[in-house]
């Protein structure tokens, strides 16, 4: 592997329902004891506490418990470290994907798409920002959950000549019964945006009986499957490789051909 080479670790898990210091103990253990050195840590979407509409019951503000936890751990792991939580800020509740890096600075993607069916609409507030994090040289992309289900908010878009991002990752809690749309995709969203993808998905069954069966996984710009976990608790690890992908843009510049649009926010 070369120098351009990303190691990430990808925590698939139970969560405890609605119970922070279980789950930030549970996760811990297991981050700090990573078989692995790597660069970027990856936990599922409202890793304090499943996912739950009782905004007002767990919800925190920023550089508080939980994001003080993670500067924590990222400065233990010398590793970036990263997923959603709730957060309280004026009065508004967001599911908000915290990005911590070792040095201690925060930031943040608010989740776009609301999960109408659950209601998640009418307890948070919408992200209004498209946010592009790097690391090592890489231009990353977080989404959550059901940001999954729209192509144009996760489309990488041409800058200055160059694509937007190298990978885009996504971090859920994706039932069990809907979890082949999942797969497929995830795997979409690498093939058509040239550029490799990564999701991380929980397991087990929270405290509104919905059931989660994983399938956290990597694939590459060509749509190959990487890493993948089945419903079973596993911190998943990969390398990918940012020459690689420069390479097979170059040889296969279909990102060349793509609409531009607008996105009205």
């Amino acid at each position: 592997m070369s120098d351009s080479s990303l190691k990430i670790a990808l925590v698939q898990t139970e969560l405890y329902w609605k119970d922070k210091t279980a789950n930030m103990a549970m996760l811990e253990e297991k981050v700090l004891n990573l078989s692995s050195v790597v660069d970027l840590v990856i936990l599922p979407e409202m890793f304090t506490s499943g996912f739950t509409m009782d905004a007002r019951e767990v919800a925190e503000p920023m550089n508080f418990t939980t994001t003080k936890w993670m500067k924590q751990i990222a400065a233990q792991t010398r590793a970036v470290v990263t997923g959603s939580i709730i957060i309280e800020e004026k009065g508004l509740f967001y599911n908000r994907l915290l990005w911590v890096n070792p040095d201690g600075k925060v930031d943040f993607y608010d989740k776009r798409h609301l999960f109408r069916m659950a209601g998640e609409g009418s307890h948070y507030e919408m992200g209004r920002e498209r946010k592009v994090f790097e690391l090592k040289g890489w231009k990353i992309m977080p989404q959550i959950c059901y940001d999954l289900r729209f192509p144009i908010w996760s489309r990488n878009r041409v800058k200055d000549g160059e694509l937007e991002f190298d990978l885009i990752i996504y971090v859920a809690n994706w039932p069990s019964p809907r979890i082949s749309a999942w797969d497929v995709l995830l795997k979409a969203r690498s093939v058509e945006n040239l550029s490799y993808s990564i999701g991380v998905n929980r397991i087990g069954q929270d405290g509104n009986d919905v059931p989660y069966s994983g399938h956290s996984a990597a694939y590459n710009f060509k749509g190959d499957t990487l890493v993948f976990s089945d419903n079973k608790e596993e911190i998943l690890y990969v390398d990918l490789d940012l020459d690689a992908l420069q390479e097979y843009r170059t040889k296969f510049p279909a990102w060349m051909d793509a609409d531009g649009f607008d996105l009205i926010l």
